[in-house]
């Protein structure tokens, strides 16, 4: 295959070993700078990272292994999800079960001063039962009080956070007609999406008189949808599939979404995951407003970068103009023959060009975008 001329590349920082089986998922600690990876192992590793040689252009990032959690699931954790606090978790696991899981302190914890990164055991506070089947997502909503899990079952869970590590079932939404790969919050709406291995993606809000339900359904994939990221706005919403492509869909109306652009033939096998970040800009080149980097990876190894701009918005359909995505860094075989399960962009403050994924080798690697010039 041809190289492609791309303005950055893709420069590996960490590479995460100790998953004793396939590594599913990672998730970045929205408060703290702590890496979490889980795995068919049955197992969550938690990691610290730190800038060093801060001054510098482009200081160096290391990762150090804090801990490993046995976590008790019977079977794969196949997901994690912090809660925007960040100093609680939840798992997903094949076994049905969602855990949450919170830090004891310690005494050491007392003279820790910087990050505060704690030393505590982990323990779980406490089990959601409910699903019949492996649960394949769990996802918390950017407020923290919502939490939402979906399953090989069809159906996609609402839970209500309360104190004490205390949930209370708002909602089951049996919409979908197959396994449920995914479910992703709006950034800033309590809007709920989720996809399926019936090819569609369901959206759902909350009606005060009522329970949750969907309010509207999105096709256009001709197979499983596997992955969905809200852009950072929350105007558009991006999907990915087993038919090898990316949909863009754009919310025209208060519950109205649209598929405004199809990106094709950048995988030549399912793209498993995708990661919508704030990104960093590259100069004012007049293309509109900076909408953010989109990564998305799969079953072909390949890492795909791209740069979204969003046009101005128009209330004329006729006048509405798709956003524009430019490939701006791909890596293939980043994990080596392997496929790639998960990726994810951190969300800290001065590591917008960080990112980690997740692969059948058993391995989290953590990379950064390195633009040429810059």
């Amino acid at each position: 295959m041809m190289d492609i001329d791309v303005p950055g590349h893709i420069e590996k920082v960490a590479e995460l070993e100790g998953h004793d089986d396939r590594a599913w998922c990672v998730a970045w600690n929205p408060t703290k700078p702590v890496l979490a990876s889980c795995s068919a192992d049955k197992t969550v590793r938690l990691y610290h990272f730190s800038k060093t040689d801060a001054d510098t252009e482009n200081p160096s990032v290391t990762f150090v292994h804090n801990t490993t959690i046995s976590t008790g699931h019977t079977k794969t954790v196949r997901s994690i999800a912090w809660a925007p606090s960040g100093t609680t978790f939840a798992t997903g696991s094949f076994d049905s079960n969602i855990g949450i899981w919170e830090q004891e302190s310690s005494d050491e914890d007392d003279e820790m001063h910087g990050e505060g990164v704690k030393t505590g055991e982990w323990e779980c506070m406490s089990l959601l039962e409910g699903h019949e089947t492996e649960c394949k997502c769990v996802a918390y909503s950017t407020s923290g009080t919502l939490l939402a899990s979906c399953s090989r079952d069809k159906t996609v869970w609402v839970w209500e956070v309360h104190p004490d590590a205390d949930f209370e079932c708002m909602g089951v939404m049996m919409e979908h007609s197959q396994d449920v790969k995914c479910v992703a919050w709006h950034p800033t709406e309590e809007i709920l999406a989720s996809a399926s291995y019936d090819d569609t993606i369901k959206l759902y809000i909350d009606d005060p008189s009522e329970d949750w339900f969907c309010f509207t359904t999105l096709t256009g994939h001709t197979s499983t949808v596997w992955s969905l990221a809200f852009s950072p706005n929350g105007r558009y919403l991006a999907s990915s599939s087993d038919d090898c492509t990316i949909r863009i869909w754009e919310r025209i109306e208060q519950h109205k979404w649209e598929c405004v652009k199809v990106i094709e033939g950048q995988h030549e096998r399912s793209i498993y995951s995708l990661s919508w970040g704030v990104g960093k800009r590259r100069g004012d080149d007049g293309k509109g407003e900076f909408g953010g980097w989109l990564a998305s990876t799969g079953g072909d190894g390949k890492i795909n970068i791209y740069e979204i701009y969003e046009p101005p918005s128009s209330s004329d359909p006729k006048g509405r103009e798709p956003p524009t995505h430019t490939l701006i860094a791909t890596l293939p075989s980043a994990h080596g023959v392997h496929d790639i399960n998960h990726v994810s962009w951190c969300p800290r403050q001065g590591y917008e060009d960080l990112f980690a994924t997740a692969g059948d080798d058993g391995i989290v690697r953590v990379w950064r975008i390195n633009l040429n010039g810059q």
